[in-house]
This record gives C-alpha cells, structure tokens and sequence, in this order.
C-alpha cells in the first residue's frame, strides 16, 4: 500500500500542487482564478476524449429506432438480442463504453484536486511544512508564492461554502450536464432510470460540495460548463431549446383586455343587454297573440245543490 500511495503523491498530488501555485502567481495571486485557469486546462487536455465521446453518444442516438427494431423482434430471446445489438454497433464502430472514458478521467482528478486544495492552503505550521515536501526544488517559483491567499469573492476556498450557493450552482449544472448527455429511451424502464439518473446525481453532487472545499465546487461549476458548452456544439443544443419552448408553452397567455379584445366585464354587459332584449321582444310578442278565452269548470251531474 505504501508504493500505491508514493505513486499517487507523485503522479497525481505533486503535479497538481505545483500546477495551482504557478497559476496562482500567473493569476496575480488569486486562488480562485488558479482553479479556474487549472480547469480550463484540464478540459483542453481531455479535448479529444470529450470530443470523441460526444460523437459516439451521437452515433449511438441516431441508432436509436434499429435498436428498438431488434428488441422488437427478439423480445423472447435476450441472448439473441444482445449479440445483434452488439453486431448493429460494431458495424457502426460504435462502442457504448467509450462514452463513459472522460468520467472515470475525471475521478481521480477531483480526488487529487480535493487534497491538493487541503494540502495547498496550509492552516497550520505542520501542514505547511508538510506543502514544502509536496514542491518541486528545480522550480524556485512555487516557493515563492507560499504561503497563498485563499479568499475567492465570499469564500474561503479551503473550506465549505458558509452560503449555498456553490452547492446549488453545481447541482444545476450538473443537471444541464446530465440532459445534454443523456440518450433517449428505448422503453419505460430505460426511461425511468434516465429521470433517476438525472436528479440523484446533481442532488449528490450538490450534497457533496456542501461537505468539501469551496475550491472543488469552483472546478465543479466551471468543469460542467465548458462541458454544456462543448457538447452542445457537437451534438447540438436540442435538449436545452426543448427545455425553453416546454418554459414558454407554460407561460400564461394574455388576458382579452391585453390582447385587445373586450374585456370581461364588458362581454357580461353585453350578455344581459342581449338577454333583457330578448326578455322584451318575448313579452311584447306575448301581448300581440289573441287572448283566449277561459273555460270555466263544468259542475257535476250527480253533485247536489
């Protein structure tokens, strides 16, 4: 175990650490813009790996109604099923497991950048010296710069948000991330899982980032957005305009008055002008028809007087 843990120090938290503090003094020693800055490399490195997840999760929507074919025709035999779904991909070079690669990326990256951030803004005499073993001697920079501010804005990147507002922007984006992503559903337990999957996982992110650094929900938040913003312009923004047309079908329509049409005070005027008309011209028709006589009861025959 003591070999995993020096190769995790020097491959994931070392790298790290000394990334954050030479952005950090690019980022005229603002912490929070070290983060930002480290995210936006980290996505331009996994450019390609988003890029070519984006595609197959496109090949594979469009894929969609031949795999609802096969389903439809095998529905008896899964195992017959499964072997022409997986022969459909493989003659559409499409690999199903390829659009999971950037997200088991980026775990241990949120991993390593949770204890750098910790190791990073030392609170106590111990742990800086215990930053100092984590720097690269070769590079007199990162020396220089410790020990480093970190107030962000309202925060202080080392520890929780004291508002939720990180909390929520994660969970949102996370969401946005997630309907973008999201392929449709062949059938109703598919579709149940995806509005499953679609909710727990901002709401545990958002937990999460309720527990961690605020720094981590800093790279949380901009992570999601430069990945809406790329996958948006390879596979389109159709689940985001589906989102604002279902807003705008429920706005509430304009009364008649807005739209310049009678009021409904006005159309009940009408209504009882139109009626007392009517109640009128009945009565005078009333009176223009000939009276009848009436007829007055005939006595009995038997009835005695």
């Amino acid at each position: 175990m003591e070999i995993f843990s020096q190769l995790w120090n020097s491959v994931i938290i070392q790298p790290m650490i000394n990334s954050l503090l030479i952005l950090y003094s690019i980022a005229i020693s603002n912490f929070g813009l070290a983060i930002i800055l480290f995210t936006v490399i980290i996505r331009a490195a996994m450019m390609p790996l988003t890029v070519k997840q984006s595609k197959q999760m496109k090949s594979m929507t469009a894929l969609q109604p031949k795999i609802k074919e096969i389903q439809n025709k095998y529905k008896n035999d899964k195992q017959r099923q499964s072997q022409e779904t997986m022969k459909l991909y493989k003659e559409q070079g499409v690999n199903p497991i390829g659009c999971l690669g950037p997200m088991f990326i980026q775990f241990p990256i949120w991993i390593g950048l949770y204890q750098a951030i910790l190791q990073t803004v030392p609170t106590t005499p111990e742990s800086l010296v215990n930053l100092s073993g984590h720097l690269y001697e070769w590079l007199p920079l990162v020396h220089d710069v410790v020990p480093i501010n970190s107030n962000f804005m309202w925060l202080n990147l080392a520890n929780p948000d004291p508002l939720p507002v990180f909390p929520i922007l994660v969970g949102v984006s996370m969401w946005f991330m997630q309907k973008m992503t999201t392929m449709p559903a062949m059938d109703d337990r598919q579709a149940s899982t995806n509005r499953m999957m679609l909710w727990m996982m901002p709401i545990m992110f958002g937990f999460f980032t309720m527990q961690f650094p605020s720094g981590l929900a800093l790279y949380w938040v901009v992570s999601n957005v430069v990945g809406i913003v790329i996958q948006g312009f390879i596979t389109g923004w159709d689940p985001i305009k589906n989102l604002v047309n279902f807003a705008s079908n429920r706005t509430p329509q304009p009364t008649a008055a807005l739209a310049g049409g009678p009021t409904p005070d006005l159309e009940e005027e009408q209504i009882d002008e139109v009626d007392r008309d009517d109640r009128e011209d009945s009565g005078r028709s009333d009176r223009n028809r000939p009276k009848r006589t009436r007829r007055r009861p005939r006595r009995g025959r038997n009835r005695r007087h």
